[in-house]
């Protein structure tokens, strides 16, 4: 690849341990001062969902291959026993600095500001009779204690739910002394319960179901003596397997799967740090687990349940402050959205731009006369999403409505599955894309019969069809009726609803078959340029970077002499700053408020700038197991916008901003003398300055 002849090891960096790292720089948001209170309570609860997913998913996986003896490294060098101790250890120290933020941090400044998590230890007489009469009055009723003896085995434990551990002494009604029993929590129940303000002693106190549980066990087991009780969680492999290509119907294959995730292979065990070595040794002989897999926590075992008090709570002072979107210039005053788009191509920029526009697109498609058919592909929805009902009122219209619906989209498989069975119901024709491949193309096509002819319009995105993401993700989406891009966007319905061979596009770059090979050619484009010693740059913005085959056209265009700015939220394998190999290549990842969505790519190409938004990370499962779009934008104007709001913001950012070094880990972008600048607070500014001049 290069002159230098680098092992692998030593200029890709391991995926896993990328992962950890996003989750540290999430931690600083918890940590920074500048971000107000509860919103550093929601980014510590981010980083426990995040975990969770983590171990569900990615150590599940990793724990898969030792067990199966894949004794093949990764394109990182390392074999996966060296991949699991690094993870196991990293984690640790992350998850002990999580709950010291917590309980050190948070907790104290919380508690100033009327918001108390009232401690067992620390409950007073009214506060304890008050307690007392919630346990019996709507949690005893609903708790079921098991004794552990032959003809009680170890239950079930639902992945990631609440259970407690409980040492007894003492015989029962029938003489048995089994020494242990397990309550388990149905999550029905409420993690923190509010308290009277009188009672206590604060306008926001709250306790915890697990000291509540903890305070009153004793009740549960007459007669008997509890020594010791001990809160704790299992945390499960959650990866669904369904043979795509044997199965007659991937939905019903799919639901029959669905049930049994809760019980998938034991990979973490999260226990409260008051649990004896010997009951932690027990439990962790149950579930199969070493000691390393045991996570001893100083606090609640789900901090994620957390993520409720910021809602709970009436104090706008510690939010961020409420912003409105704006409306496009193009459609604000327009009441026909076909008609705004005939006008020109429509760009979108959210959140700081409102979602409705996409809302309005698919309403008004639905009760228009017409508009004879909508085209709409699903990955990820709400459960109550406005587009689906919108889409099921086209349908019930008579209009040719056909979804193709992603059933195995991790953890929204079960909405995807309720919406596809809504949409069947009315008459809709729904298809669960290509077998083999993930639909993760953002994609939207309306047919009009206008003037004796018909129109085809299209909204394509880098983000979910999904109103609540829209509010916190930053996407970009397009409106377009331009009849080749719409042409395109017809030729990869037909490939996902029917059958035949891939036609070749005018515009649209297609994953599995052209986005992976025009990438290299470009990037080899701007290689080629800056051997003539002309200017050439490269700038992508994306969640995660990820493929070995782009990397290394990365580092020879370095090699080169392009300029390579690469902006990736998540995890990068890339290595910058190497002499020789990635000198003239700089990584940053911006944190912040909203979560960093968009997929843009960007090649100067001798003055030409040729800009493209995505679907697609930078990974192989994008390019070769998944149906991605890349589009371009072609409006000069619309160009100039999503450099000058998705870009370069974000390369000026010194606030939110963290700098990869040469060794893969990252330091945090400080102003030093320059004007403070963060990109999505200047964009909020600007866009709010349009709001202003709208009204």
């Amino acid at each position: 690849m290069t002159s230098n002849n680098l092992n692998p090891s030593e200029y890709i960096l391991n995926r896993e341990l990328g992962l950890l790292a996003f989750n540290r720089r999430v931690l600083a948001q918890a940590e920074d001062e500048r971000n107000p209170l509860l919103e550093r309570l929601k980014f510590l609860c981010i980083v426990s969902s995040n975990m969770d997913e983590f171990f569900e998913v990615r150590v599940a996986g990793l724990k898969e291959q030792i067990q199966f003896n894949a004794n093949t490294n990764g394109p990182d060098g390392m074999s996966a026993q060296q991949v699991f101790a690094e993870v196991c250890q990293q984690s640790h120290t992350l998850v002990e600095q999580q709950y010291k933020i917590f309980n050190h941090v948070l907790v104290p400044k919380l508690a100033t500001e009327g918001i108390c998590f009232l401690r067992r230890t620390h409950w007073d007489e009214k506060q304890q009779h008050w307690i007392r009469d919630y346990f019996f009055r709507e949690l005893m009723p609903v708790l079921t204690p098991v004794g552990l003896d032959p003809a009680h085995p170890f239950p079930r434990v639902l992945n990631k739910s609440l259970n407690f551990a409980v040492e007894l002494e003492g015989k029962d009604a029938f003489g048995r002394n089994s020494g242990r029993a397990i309550v388990q929590a149905p999550r029905a129940l409420p993690r923190l319960i509010r308290l009277p303000a009188e009672i206590a002693g604060c306008e926001y106190g709250f306790a915890f179901l697990s000291s509540i549980l903890h305070a009153h066990v004793n009740e549960l087991f007459s007669g008997m003596t509890v020594k010791g009780c001990y809160q704790f969680r299992v945390t499960r492999n959650s990866e669904l397997f369904v043979d795509e290509e044997e199965v007659k119907d991937l939905r019903l294959a799919l639901q029959g799967e669905l049930s049994q995730r809760q019980f998938g292979d034991e990979v973490r065990l999260e226990v409260a740090d008051n649990c004896t070595p010997e009951m932690s040794a027990f439990l962790l002989e149950q579930f199969g687990l070493t000691q390393e897999e045991l996570y001893q926590v100083n606090g609640p075992v789900n901090l994620v349940r957390l993520m409720q008090i910021p809602d709970w709570v009436d104090r706008p002072d510690l939010k961020f402050e409420n912003y409105t979107p704006s409306l496009s210039r193009e459609i604000s005053k327009a009441t026909d959205i076909f008609k705004a788009i005939r006008r020109g191509d429509i760009l979108l920029h959210h959140p700081f731009q409102s979602f409705n526009p996409v809302v309005e697109f698919l309403q008004q498609a639905a009760a228009d006369p017409k508009v004879l058919a909508i085209k709409q592909t699903v990955y990820r929805t709400s459960s109550d999403s406005t587009l689906m009902e919108a889409l099921i009122e086209a349908a019930r219209r008579g209009k040719e409505v056909s979804v193709v619906v992603e059933l195995m989209a991790r953890f929204d498989e079960e909405a995807n599955i309720n919406w596809a069975a809504k949409l069947e119901e009315v008459g809709a024709h729904v298809t669960y894309g290509v077998v083999g491949y993930k639909t993760h193309a953002k994609m939207s096509m309306v047919v009009r019969r206008e003037d004796n002819k018909l129109r085809r319009y299209v909204h394509l995105s880098t983000g979910n069809y999904h109103q609540r993401t829209a509010r916190f993700y930053t996407d970009f989406g397009l409106l377009t009726c331009r009849d080749e891009i719409c042409a395109d966007v017809n030729d990869i319905f037909a490939q996902l609803t029917g059958l035949g061979k891939a036609t070749k596009l005018h515009h649209l770059w297609q994953a599995p078959f052209t986005l992976h090979p025009r990438l290299i050619e470009a990037i080899q484009n701007e290689t080629k340029i800056a051997r003539t010693g002309k200017k050439a740059h490269i700038i992508a913005k994306m969640n995660s970077l990820l493929d070995t085959e782009i990397i290394n056209a990365l580092y020879t265009a370095s090699n080169a002499g392009v300029k390579i700015d690469l902006i990736i939220r998540g995890v990068c394998a890339l290595r910058p700053g190497i002499p020789g190999v990635s000198e003239n290549i700089k990584v940053r990842s911006i944190v912040g408020r909203f979560l960093e969505h968009s997929r843009i790519y960007y090649f100067y190409n001798s003055g030409m700038q040729n800009l493209y938004l995505s679907s697609a990370d930078w990974m192989y499962r994008n390019f070769f197991r998944r149906i991605e779009t890349c589009f371009p934008i072609l409006d000069v104007k619309l160009k100039r916008r999503v450099y000058r709001e998705g870009l370069a913001p974000y390369l000026k950012d010194n606030t939110q901003a963290w700098e990869m070094q040469q060794d893969g880990n990252y330091r945090r972008k400080k102003p030093g003398r320059a004007q403070p600048f963060s990109a999505q607070e200047q964009l909020l500014a600007d866009f709010g300055q349009e709001l202003a001049r709208e009204k």
